[in-house]
């Protein structure tokens, strides 16, 4: 006997979201808990916030973590990017104001079990977003940060940084942050094999 599917309704995630200790994601009808990360994956983030944090002090934008829920209209997804900036006032789903819906960029620290959606599904999803200036995926095999910048014919242009002495920049906010600061006390499985041969 087959088991017969039953669409939730995003009101219905919201409130089991709320209630839940895990986070989950939402995309038609359906929830799906959210993969906890590695440590690099968690060390790649916290230094990406830190790093923006700091470059906009005193600036109208602020840099949010994983736990800003974000909404996005166009597709109905509900999501927790690793990051997200937000410039200027947010833009609330609902009188819960705990989800937004005006991210400028969009960060996400590419795993192995996620890169494929991250890079894929997601993506698309997060470029509909109205107000997303760039978004950005870190890898954490590699040095390496493919910014999607999106151009004033509505297209995106894809802009790639591998070098740890350079600088990110994020050109839509005004901001320019270290790479070497991005990776700072990440320990890369590229650096460990050279150093067991």
């Amino acid at each position: 006997m087959s088991t017969v599917f039953k669409a939730i309704s995003p009101a219905e995630y919201l409130v089991r979201d709320r209630k839940a200790e895990f986070k989950s994601e939402y995309f038609r009808g359906e929830m799906f808990a959210m993969a906890g990360g590695t440590p690099n994956h968690s060390l790649l983030t916290a230094n990406f916030i830190r790093e923006a944090g700091n470059f906009l002090k005193g600036r109208p934008c602020v840099v949010y973590s994983s736990d800003l829920r974000v909404k996005v209209a166009a597709t109905g997804l509900y999501t927790y990017p690793d990051a997200s900036i937000v410039c200027g006032p947010l833009e609330y789903d609902d009188d819960a104001r705990d989800t937004i819906m005006n991210p400028a960029v969009v960060v996400e620290v590419l795993s192995e079990s996620t890169e494929k959606y991250d890079r894929g599904r997601k993506a698309s999803h997060y470029r509909q977003i109205e107000s997303l200036k760039e978004l950005i995926l870190i890898s954490q095999e590699d040095c390496n940060v493919e910014r999607f910048v999106r151009q004033e014919t509505g297209g995106w242009l894809l802009l790639q940084e591998t070098n740890r002495d350079k600088m990110l920049p994020i050109e839509s906010i005004g901001i320019s942050i270290s790479m070497a600061e991005v990776y700072r006390n990440v320990l890369l499985p590229e650096a460990n094999k050279t150093e067991s041969t």
